[in-house]
């Protein structure tokens, strides 16, 4: 299986993220990437290739060019100004903060305040080379999905920072630009015809819901942890449906504490006869292992066991596939959960 990475994910370097109020270490860290890295690279089923550029057109398809042009900027305004290692919002633009009908334009007189305005937690701190970081995972996500379709291949983007949390004009999650729905608009562009995205993080993809919940073009299931107990808290409930041309169009599944092997695939075989319905013609598929019962920010029960046989299930859709790397935070076997995902859905040869 052909597979794509990208040295440059290392300038996003957090040490800390704030969680319920405490300064803790960074989860999202640059050994997530480097461990799937030498999983893949010590199996010769697997090819590394480099990304190519692809600019900012295809990100601009999806995202608010002024958040893009933000992001870019936010080290270099404030950051190395103030020599801060990390940032992150000290006050976040709540809808109960802005007055109804007025402007609430981005504010530029402040360092913070852009940061405020475009992230939506504590979590998701802007260092150095976050932007950089945050690009080159776009081109690896593109770069797996072009050659999906000239090849017709499974192919595997190995993102990072993740993607999935990051709406139209919002970061957060630690996700800055979305990999998987910039991919799926390109794909849906490309192949004329809708396609699915398929989320099986541990998290609900709350930014890809939003990004296409009133459209009818790309088709959202998401698999993850209750809301009720898990974040983002406020998205991803079986209500969630899509609305305008996009009802139908968007599937959530929560799922208890404890869900194991038997249980999570029994439910993503009947969410996925909603996929088959839609008679999408491509697939994304957002790869979170924090399903693992070892990961230390979820709790999902999923073993090492379980991943090839939910690769093999994706791939009996028999769609153009392209994988994307989301979270997964277990280090010590985030790189054999992710290769043993991959065997499983790009049919390779046992070992």
């Amino acid at each position: 299986m052909r597979w794509y990475f990208s040295e440059r994910h290392r300038g996003h370097d957090p040490v800390h993220e704030v969680e319920g109020g405490q300064l803790g270490p960074a989860q999202e860290v640059a050994e997530r990437a480097e461990v799937i890295a030498q999983a893949l690279r010590s199996d010769a089923r697997f090819e590394e290739h480099q990304p190519r550029a692809f600019g900012r057109a295809p990100i601009e398809a999806v995202h608010d060019p002024a958040m893009v042009d933000w992001l870019e900027q936010a080290w270099a305004e404030a950051g190395s100004e103030h020599r801060l290692r990390e940032r992150f919002p000290d006050t976040i633009r709540h809808p109960g903060l802005v007055i109804p009908g007025a402007s609430s334009p981005v504010p530029t007189g402040h360092r913070d305040a852009g940061l405020g305005y475009y992230c939506f937690d504590t979590m998701t701190p802007i260092v150095a080379g976050t932007a950089a970081a945050a690009l080159s995972a776009v081109d690896v996500a593109l770069s797996a999905l072009e050659w999906t379709l000239a090849s017709g291949e499974t192919t595997y983007g190995c993102c990072r920072p993740p993607g999935h949390h990051a709406a139209a004009a919002m970061i957060g999650g630690y996700c800055y630009l979305n990999n998987a729905a910039i991919a799926a608009q390109q794909m849906t562009t490309q192949l004329a015809a809708p396609v699915a995205i398929i989320d099986v993080d541990y998290h609900h993809g709350n930014g890809t819901q939003a990004i296409f919940y009133d459209r009818d073009d790309v088709f959202y299931l998401s698999l993850h942890g209750d809301p009720d107990r898990a974040f983002p808290y406020f998205t991803g409930y079986p209500d969630e449906v899509g609305t305008g041309a996009g009802r139908g169009w968007t599937a959530n599944v929560g799922l208890e504490a404890g869900t194991d092997d038997h249980t999570y695939s029994e439910a993503l075989a009947r969410a996925l006869d909603a996929v088959e319905r839609a008679g999408v013609a491509g697939l994304v598929v957002s790869l979170g292992v924090d399903t693992y019962r070892e990961d230390p920010i979820s709790d999902l029960a999923l073993s090492t066991e379980a991943y090839g046989p939910m690769g093999a299930r994706l791939a009996a859709l028999g769609l153009p596939t392209v994988v994307l790397q989301e979270g997964g935070y277990d280090r010590a076997h985030l790189g054999v959960n992710v290769r043993e995902f991959l065997v499983g859905i790009g049919a390779l040869p046992g070992d």
